[in-house]
């Protein structure tokens, strides 16, 4: 596609949604819904050859089937600085679940255990560390928060009415302090984030490096990167990626601004917008359909005004110089060797300024490699946990499982 046809498409799409043919404008939504997987509008997609009407009773069918995203913990709530609620869920550990066993002095308090923070990327939830979080159950107490605008947790006051602002990951950083505080107060923590939550954490290092000097024993980087996010390709040829490069801010806001009418062509366009997750979100070619039909749910239910209040700040987003920070302590730093949305070269970037880390590139994995080969991510992490006293060792970790039960 040329550098003049991408444009087109993408300037198209803009004139769609501000003049509301809302099935030009769905289009364009499944366009942004692309970056919602992380990637932009101009790709080329196979055709589909099954009935349109085959295809929603098959999504139907995987919604109905599939266990992803059904654990739940113990429900909270944390406040931002500038009002917003943030959901949260503690699972705890269970006594009779192998976890470590904790010394405990006479007449002394017992140790606050090792608490385990995940948080999400964009367009996601805590939902997306399922495979995880069913491996780990009972075993570590973790806390699963939904970011802002995201999941459970309330549209971010900030970006609320007339005089919003795009929220900022600096703003994200300070989020995850506010659910630290209220989840974890005491204790040791690990920090384990997928790309949008990654940057996340390195924002809290930046405003709160005292916290990450007292109470961070570990950390994980997964899919993400530190910076230059303006310079990726997302697999798109160089004349294609400067079209949607220069058109695609104008195209967000319009969209944003109609977002019902988005929203509606959107869910008319599910087709176009399943193969452009997929092919943004894995790359393996027998990923189980069910776990594509649970990333497609993640990310179809972000609103569109939602992907275009944050997305500003992936293209400012440069936090090198708060990852020295983690320096004194474990670091797993993974990636996809596939990735088009983070690509694995940012991954290695970290590693290069954090040279203690543990560097895991994992083959034929894109973007969304905790939910493509959880066995990989899941072994490294917990081989992580192991090094900080969490777990007592690997093998204890059950499977990778994907019910409401460890290891099921």
């Amino acid at each position: 596609m040329s550098e003049t046809s991408t444009g087109d498409v993408v300037a198209a799409a803009a004139t769609a949604a501000t003049t509301g043919n809302w099935r030009r404008a769905g289009m364009a939504g499944a366009a942004i819904g692309v970056i919602a997987a992380g990637a932009a509008a101009g790709v080329a997609i196979e055709r589909l050859t099954v009935g349109r009407g085959m295809r929603q009773k098959a999504r139907l069918a995987l919604d109905a089937s599939g266990p992803y995203g059904s654990l739940r913990g113990m429900p909270g709530t944390a406040v931002a600085d500038d009002g917003t609620e943030l959901y949260y869920e503690v699972d705890e550990v269970d006594p009779e679940a192998g976890g470590p066993r904790r010394r405990r002095l006479f007449g002394r308090k017992a140790p606050a255990p090792v608490t385990v923070v995940f948080s999400h990327g964009y367009c996601l939830s805590q939902d997306s560390w399922h495979f995880q979080r069913a491996a780990l159950r009972g075993l570590v107490r973790t806390v699963h928060w939904d970011q802002r605008s995201h999941g459970r947790s309330a549209r971010g006051a900030s970006q609320s009415g007339p005089d919003g602002v795009p929220v900022s990951i600096d703003q994200l950083g300070r989020d995850l302090k506010a659910v630290i505080d209220a989840a974890a107060p005491d204790g040791p923590l690990v920090l384990v984030g997928h790309s949008m939550g990654g940057m996340t954490m390195m924002a809290l290092a930046g405003h709160f490096p005292e916290l990450i000097r007292e109470r961070i024993v570990g950390v994980a980087f997964v899919g993400t990167s530190c910076g230059k996010l303006g310079e990726v390709n997302y697999g798109l040829p160089v004349a294609g990626v400067n079209a949607v490069r220069r058109v695609l801010p104008g195209v967000l806001k319009a969209l944003g601004s109609q977002a019902e009418l988005v929203e509606r062509g959107r869910r008319a366009t599910a087709d176009l917008f399943a193969g452009l997750i997929k092919r943004y979100s894995f790359s393996s070619k027998d990923v189980d359909p069910a776990v594509a039909r649970f990333a497609e749910r993640l990310i179809e239910s972000t609103p569109i005004d939602v992907v275009a209040e944050f997305y500003p700040a992936f293209v400012e987003h440069d936090k090198a110089e708060t990852l020295p920070a983690f320096r004194e302590v474990p670091v797993l730093v993974l990636a996809g060797d596939k990735d088009l949305v983070t690509p694995s070269s940012h991954s290695e970037a970290i590693a290069d300024l954090l040279p203690d880390s543990e560097l895991v590139i994992v083959p034929d994995a894109g973007h969304l490699v905790m939910l493509e080969h959880p066995e990989v991510v899941t072994d490294r992490l917990a081989d992580l946990l192991a090094r900080v006293g969490a777990v007592p060792a690997p093998a204890n970790v059950g499977p990778y499982g994907s019910t409401a039960q460890p290891g099921g």
